[in-house]
C-alpha cells in the first residue's frame, strides 16, 4: 500500500511571497540562497502544472529586490553572522570562506565578514582560537582523558586535518600537554 504523493499547488506570484517570508522567518540567508530555494517552488510548480519558469524567475527578482530594500535580507550581516558562529564552532577561516561561497556570497562580503571576525574577537591568530574551540568541542588532543590520548593521537590529527587546519597547527594542539599551554 503506497501513499498517495501531494501534489502541490500552482505557484502564483503572491504564494511565493509568502514562500520567502516563511523562509526568512525561519532561516537567515542570503540572497542567492533565497533565490535557489524560490527557484526549486517555481520548478517543482513548472512540473506540475506547467508555470512558466520565466514568470518565476521575474517574480523571484523582483521579490528580492523589495526584501532587500525592507532589509529582510542583508547578505554583509549574514555573512558576518553566519563566519561569526562557523569561527565560535571551531571552524577554519577556509572553510567558513567556502562555505560563506556555498550561499552565493560575494568575495567582498566573505573579506568583510573575516576582517570584522578579527576585529570583534580581538585575536591576533583566529586559526588557531577556532582550532582550540573544535578541540573543546569534540574533546580532541588535551581536552581528552590523558590514558587515551596517545591511542587517539592520529584520529584527533586527521579530525583537525578535516575540519581545515594545518598539520602544524593541529599537531600543537593535539601534543599540548594542557589546555592551559594555549591560554597563556
Amino acid at each position: 500500500m503506497s501513499q498517495d504523493k501531494k501534489i502541490p499547488r500552482p505557484l502564483t506570484k503572491e504564494s511565493l511571497r509568502h514562500k520567502a517570508l516563511r523562509y526568512i522567518d525561519r532561516f537567515a540567508t542570503s540572497r542567492e540562497n533565497l533565490r535557489n530555494v524560490l527557484m526549486r517552488h517555481v520548478q517543482t510548480s513548472n512540473y506540475y502544472h506547467e508555470t512558466s519558469i520565466q514568470d518565476g524567475i521575474d517574480w523571484i527578482e523582483d521579490l528580492l529586490n523589495k526584501l532587500e530594500a525592507a532589509n529582510f535580507i542583508n547578505d554583509a550581516r549574514y555573512a558576518e553572522g553566519r563566519a561569526g558562529a562557523l569561527h565560535r564552532k571551531g571552524t577554519s577561516q577556509r572553510v567558513i570562506r567556502m562555505k560563506l561561497m556555498e550561499k552565493g556570497l560575494s568575495e567582498d562580503h566573505i573579506a568583510q565578514a573575516l576582517t570584522a571576525l578579527k576585529e570583534e574577537t580581538q585575536s591576533e591568530n583566529l586559526e588557531r582560537d577556532a582550532a582550540l574551540a573544535l578541540a573543546k568541542r569534540r574533546k580532541l588532543g588535551p581536552y581528552r582523558l590523558p590514558e587515551k590520548r596517545e591511542a587517539y593521537k592520529e584520529k584527533d590529527l586527521a579530525a583537525m586535518a578535516r575540519a581545515g587546519f594545518s598539520y602544524d597547527l593541529a599537531r600543537d594542539i593535539i601534543e599540548a600537554e594542557s589546555v592551559e599551554d594555549f591560554e597563556r
